[in-house]
This record gives structure tokens, sequence and C-alpha cells, in this order.
């Protein structure tokens, strides 16, 4: 994903019956972005175990959706009772979708980053 791309989580619950001009109108409305920016935007149903990502590809809407078996999505516990959105990275996002807990996770620092600073 180009660094360009930003991630946007919106916050509180999105009725999962939303589908693409319905999300778009939230990405307005709530998040206060354009829905054709080319940026993704998530949403997460009231139980966290389903989630909706939006996207312009340039030609249309592009969503994906996802349902886990069992757990939540933990990273949305920062979404509860507050509005608008926050941002996540793309390796938080890819964490996310694998339904892994971000709350008591800390980034490392690697070695490329190490030799980077000197």
């Amino acid at each position: 994903m180009p660094p360009s791309v930003r991630l946007f989580v919106a916050r509180g619950a999105t009725d999962m019956r939303k589908s693409f001009d319905t999300l778009a109108a939230v990405v307005m409305e709530v998040v206060d972005e354009d829905p054709q920016s080319g940026h993704l935007f998530l949403f997460v149903n009231r139980r966290r175990d389903r989630l909706k990502v939006l996207w312009w590809d340039g030609s249309g809407y592009c969503l994906l959706a996802k349902r886990l078996e069992h757990g939540q999505f933990r990273v949305f516990d920062r979404a509860k009772g507050k509005a608008g959105a926050f941002e996540l990275s793309a390796s938080e996002l890819a964490l996310v979708l694998e339904g892994i807990d971000l709350r008591g996770a800390r980034r490392r620092v690697s070695h490329d980053q190490l030799s980077l600073q000197t």
C-alpha cells in the first residue's frame, strides 16, 4: 500500500447492512473525509465481530468485509463513545484483520531502523 494512503476508522458502531453508497455517506458525515480520496475507511459493528473496509479505486467503490468466527476486533475499543475517526497504520490494519489484539502490542525498533539513525 502506498504511504500516501491513509486508513481511517469510524468511531462507534456501524450497521453492517450498509453498503457502498451509505458507507460513503458515513465517510462524508462522520469521518469528514472525501470517500473518493483513495484512502481506506474502516467500519465495525456493535459486537465488534464484523468489519467493512471501503475505498475508491479510481473507477468505483470497493468493499471488503470480514467476520470473525470467535472473538472481537479489539482495536475498536478506542472507538467507543466518541464521534469522528482515528487513524491506523498499514501494519496495524494487517494485525486487526487477523483478529490480533493491539492493546498490549508494542512496536520494537528493528535493526534497519537503528542503522538509519546513525
